[in-house]
């Protein structure tokens, strides 16, 4: 007799109590389509070079079996280059693992209660710099699953106040100010406690603790951003999938390569205000008419879009289905230059000169990568989750034209879209949308 297939939710196990309190999973294991780990062994060579493109395919048919969707992540975020071997990935696995380790010693030494399995629950440095004394140590259990989501809107970092100090303590200043940001958040339950904090994983402290660490250390080594709401929804799953906490770090560390200009802030703009004006501009050319209702009801600077691209749609979907949906995302927009590129920002390459001088090359780009190749869109602005914004836009039109008296119309019926979100349906009409807006701007040229 066949044994049945594990059920996705098997491997994110929802606190009992919590059952009915979170949203549904859709996202099912597919023999066949799935990328299982049988079929991802068999993508690696005798020395370990891994063939990306039979793994592209099979992650954009039914993504990835959960157990190892961590190890497969490393590779679509550009943690490893497809084309090193075994050998080549530990040697690079543990030197990285040791520069962690020199990074948390440096804020353990800042911060000595960092690194002990628990979470700072109160503020260990005033606004003006003086030390407190004793801040109290976490007790997260104690928070309800079902405590309100909170408010991501946009704002600015905290800023220190002017003291006489050089660089360097200016930093810690920002640093330890920084970790009552990310442990308040907590202790009101910021970050996802309606999502994550459902999860069995998460009724240990100590994988709190850890996924704190892990922001602790990124707010320390990446002072320009620091810490901002919505990088615990980035990388919670991080830590969630790979158990050394390094890795979890390096693979968050990749991810927020990609996406840490949208926290970036200032007095006069907001880091995603960048891709919710491309968004504004990509339905001004495929639906002008649906453009010109939602200036008219004051929705046309797209604030409303503002959540799902910070979070990548976090907040709407269940915990299963954002994860496969990112792996969708990045499966699609994969080239083979990533990693020569995260490690070295020296290395330029024209993708698209290389892709039409090597046919073979082009089959390991994502199906939204090879059409940007074409395209020669390589502006990193035209995400493929803004497609998908646009595309939801799109599939309502006419509720949006017809029901949308305001803002809050707008937020509804994308809720109402996105509820009952089928990724990778979602992914092909983002396509779609991307089609149609290239074909548009060729023609008016």
């Amino acid at each position: 007799m066949k044994s049945t297939p594990a059920d996705s939710t098997d491997f994110f196990a929802i606190r009992p109590e919590c059952q009915d309190g979170v949203p549904k999973t859709r996202f099912k294991i597919r023999p066949g389509k799935t990328l299982s780990a049988r079929k991802w062994q068999s993508a690696f060579s005798q020395d370990g070079h891994l063939d990306i493109a039979k793994v592209l395919r099979r992650i954009q048919r039914g993504g990835i079996h959960p157990s190892i969707k961590g190890a497969v992540w490393e590779f679509l975020l550009g943690c490893y280059d497809p084309n090193s071997t075994f050998d080549e990935r530990s040697q690079l696995r543990q030197r990285r693992r040791e520069q962690y380790d020199v990074w948390k010693s440096e804020c353990k030494n800042m911060e000595p209660k960092l690194g002990n399995g628990k979470i700072i629950m109160g503020p260990v440095i005033t606004e003006g710099g003086i030390p407190i004394q004793d801040p109290s140590s976490s007790d997260l259990n104690n928070e309800g699953p079902g405590t309100t989501a909170p408010d991501i809107s946009p704002r600015h970092n905290s800023t220190v106040s002017p003291l006489t100090v050089d660089s360097v303590e200016k930093k810690v200043l920002q640093w330890k100010l920084t970790l009552h940001q990310i442990d308040r958040f907590w202790r009101i339950g910021l970050d996802v406690v309606r999502t994550d904090r459902v999860l069995i994983f998460y009724v240990n402290e100590a994988n709190l603790a850890k996924l704190w660490d892990v922001l602790c250390v990124y707010a320390w080594i990446d002072s320009e951003i620091g810490y901002c709401q919505g990088m615990n929804d980035l990388c919670s799953p991080m830590v969630i999938l790979l158990e050394n906490e390094a890795d979890a770090f390096w693979c968050f560390e990749h991810m927020m390569r990609r996406m840490r200009g949208n926290f970036k802030t200032s007095v006069s703009s907001i880091g995603v205000q960048s891709q919710l004006s491309v968004l504004a501009e990509i339905i001004k050319v495929v639906d002008p008419k649906l453009h010109q209702h939602l200036e008219n009801i004051d929705g046309g600077e797209y604030l409303f879009a503002f959540q799902m691209l910070v979070v990548l749609f976090r907040r709407e979907l269940s915990f299963v289905d954002a994860i496969y949906l990112w792996e969708l995302m990045w499966a699609m927009e994969y080239n083979p230059n990533i990693f020569s590129q995260y490690e070295d920002p020296s290395v330029a390459t024209d993708k698209s000169a290389i892709a039409m001088r090597n046919g073979k090359l082009l089959k390991q780009y994502g199906k939204f990568e090879r059409k940007n190749v074409k395209s020669s869109s390589l502006d990193q602005q035209t995400a493929l989750s803004v497609f998908l914004v646009a595309g939801f836009l799109e599939a309502k039109n006419k509720r949006l034209l017809r029901e949308a008296n305001g803002l809050d119309d707008v937020v509804k019926i994308l809720n109402d879209i996105i509820g009952n979100l089928d990724a990778k349906k979602a992914c092909h009409e983002a396509l779609k949308v991307h089609k149609k807006y290239f074909a548009r701007l060729r023609n008016h040229r």
